[in-house]
């Protein structure tokens, strides 16, 4: 299997060519004080350095070795600990965290590059990091200004972990059902009961301390989601002086066995009256909670990516170097017994197909980060506005369209393969088994459509969509003179077809069909992402054709793949918009008791 390499030419292009990240900090006073042009390359450079050189190499002897549960203390797999010391030491773990608590205030768009590298370097690993960062978003955003002193800093530091705690045996998407109990104390704080399942990287031995965000409702709560409240549980009490001090009644009951990602501990988490501390407002925890939802799932889309660019990499290197027949043009290669396989027409489509998902995802991740680090950073009102919209509409398609492809993208790196891409020494199994999950947990991809379907378009009555659209349509006037126009006709009647489509859905819905939104939801999605990507390929080509001059290799290579997402990639949209024209009617046809 090839060795993992950071793509950093292709996110220096993305950042700095495609997107112009340094005119965006320019004109966003907060992050113009934080970060430069310099800065963000420098943080590239180290990061694909740990990456590539340090991570990666752990990443299928973690798999074979897995965690270990030894009565509730969970040991992880060799390396591990060293990598997690490595980035704490280096300041890694608040990269993008508040400076005013000891993180480095760094942007999102930037975060997210890190983040592909060291999930492309191993996924199991980098669960850790993600999850931290999301509790940290969560405690910044939510938490009383004590408990933002007393856990921020040292868990930006890296010295303490976080965990997120939503799913219970019985409450996974409905967690208006959870059944864990908060009982109110004297001093202000509450004891917290009750079971979560499949919280990674809830117990493990690479901190000293690990701070449970974890759902639970008070006794007399209202019923439903609106009576959750959010808790920091930390796994050691934290003193007053901020030194540890006993251990909380919060316990690892077991690990779970798993079809992938088997170097992270997935845990059964136990609460017997364990003690922690209110986030936010009471019966205000989901809203708590899903701050840190969008930067989780925008995480999750690009956990997917990481791991379909090692896979491409790894196909690339095999398809170079393995030798089978002849190419239909002759001998490639006279002087050996065949050619190697990439002379073949199936082989390219299959890199070709890696290629155009991976290089679209990677576009798509960083520009719906810069709408996280608008809404965040920008000062003035309607730019905001518009960038927490974009944010709400985007956060469901990056999630879950980016992991669709990914899988898809890593089973054509597999299938490059033949025989070995199925045997696990070449490595592409495991990558095909880790990014599965991606497309399951963070809310199922079957409930981002829905979320994407209804509450973010039927439920507006497609205002986010249209705003979206009219973005598309002006870059396609600007486009005008560059080497994008000759995917602007194409591009505009894709944008045609998805607001008619999203039009037919928003009346059907609106009309009295209680099944549209449902029935629609998924396809109506992939049609978004593959609009979305067209769009992504375009901007990626206007830069492509000016620069020619400077890099035909790789510039041009932006062209080819884009004309091959246009003609090979695109064109899946028409039978995603006749599927849901089609309604729901043949969906719901049969009875229960008839399947």
């Amino acid at each position: 299997m090839a060795d993992y390499q950071a793509p950093l030419r292709d996110m220096r292009f993305v950042l700095n060519e495609v997107f112009k990240v340094n005119e965006l900090w320019a004109s966003l006073p907060r992050l113009a004080e934080t970060v430069d042009a310099d800065t963000a390359d420098a943080i590239l450079e180290e990061a694909g350095k740990i990456a590539s050189a340090t991570l990666a190499p752990l990443n299928r002897e973690a798999d074979e070795q897995g965690c270990d549960w030894n009565e509730g203390e969970v040991t992880t797999p060799h390396g591990f600990k060293e990598v997690y010391q490595l980035l704490s030491e280096g300041g890694w773990m608040g990269l993008g965290g508040n400076p005013e608590y000891g993180g480095m205030g760094m942007p999102k768009v930037l975060v997210a590059q890190f983040e592909e590298m060291i999930q492309g370097a191993c996924m199991s690993f980098g669960l850790s990091p993600m999850l931290n960062a999301g509790a940290c978003v969560s405690i910044d955003y939510h938490a009383s200004e004590a408990l933002k002193q007393k856990y921020l800093p040292n868990m930006y530091a890296g010295t303490w972990a976080g965990a997120m705690d939503l799913t219970e045996p019985h409450a996974g998407t409905d967690l208006g059902i959870i059944r864990t109990k908060a009982e109110p104390n004297a001093d202000g704080s509450y004891n917290i009961t009750g079971t979560k399942i499949f919280i990674t990287w809830g117990e493990h031995d690479m901190a000293e301390n690990i701070i449970h965000l974890v759902l639970a409702k008070l006794p007399d709560a209202p019923a439903g989601p609106k009576g959750i409240s959010l808790f920091l549980v930390p796994k050691v009490l934290v003193n007053d002086d901020g030194s540890l001090g006993e251990r909380n009644h919060v316990a690892c009951g077991s690990i779970e066995k798993k079809m992938g990602i088997k170097a992270s501990a997935t845990c059964v988490m136990n609460f017997d009256g364990a003690k922690g501390w209110l986030v936010g407002e009471l019966n205000q925890g989901l809203a708590c909670m899903f701050t840190m939802m969008n930067y989780e799932r925008v995480g999750v889309g690009i956990q997917g990516l990481g791991a379909a660019e090692a896979s491409y990499q790894s196909a690339v290197e095999y398809a170079r170097e393995r030798i089978q027949s002849r190419s239909p043009a002759g001998a490639q290669n006279p002087d050996k017994a065949a050619d190697p396989i990439i002379v073949h027409p199936d082989v390219r489509r299959m890199l070709m197909i890696q290629r155009a998902y991976n290089e679209a995802g990677r576009a798509f991740s960083t520009y719906a980060a810069l709408w996280l680090d608008i809404s965040k950073y920008s000062d003035e009102p309607e730019q905001k506005a518009l960038a927490e919209n974009m944010v709400a509409l985007l956060t469901p398609v990056v999630k879950a369209f980016i992991t669709d492809k990914s899988l898809e993208s890593a089973i054509h790196g597999q299938q490059v393969f033949g025989g070995h891409g199925f045997i696990r020494e070449w490595g592409q199994e495991q990558l095909v088994r880790d990014i599965r999950i991606t497309q399951i947990y963070e809310g199922t991809n079957g409930i981002q459509a829905m979320d994407l379907m209804g509450r973010k378009t039927v439920m507006n009555g497609g205002e986010f969509v249209q705003q979206y659209l009219n973005e598309i349509r002006a870059f396609a006037d600007s486009a005008k003179g560059t080497a994008a126009e000759q995917f602007v006709a194409p591009l505009m009647q894709e944008v045609s077809n998805l607001q008619d489509v999203t039009e037919a859905v928003i009346a059907r819905a609106k009309g009295g069909d209680r099944f549209a939104v449902g029935a629609a939801a998924v396809d109506y999605l992939h049609l978004f992402g593959y609009v979305s990507y067209a769009y992504m390929w375009a901007k990626m080509v206007a830069v492509a054709g000016d620069k020619l001059a400077e890099d035909q290799s790789f510039y041009q290579a932006k062209i080819d793949t884009a004309k091959f997402f246009y003609s090979r990639l695109l064109p899946q949209t028409r039978a995603l918009s006749a599927q849901i024209l089609a309604g729901g009617d043949s969906l719901m046809a049969l009875d229960a008791a008839q399947f």
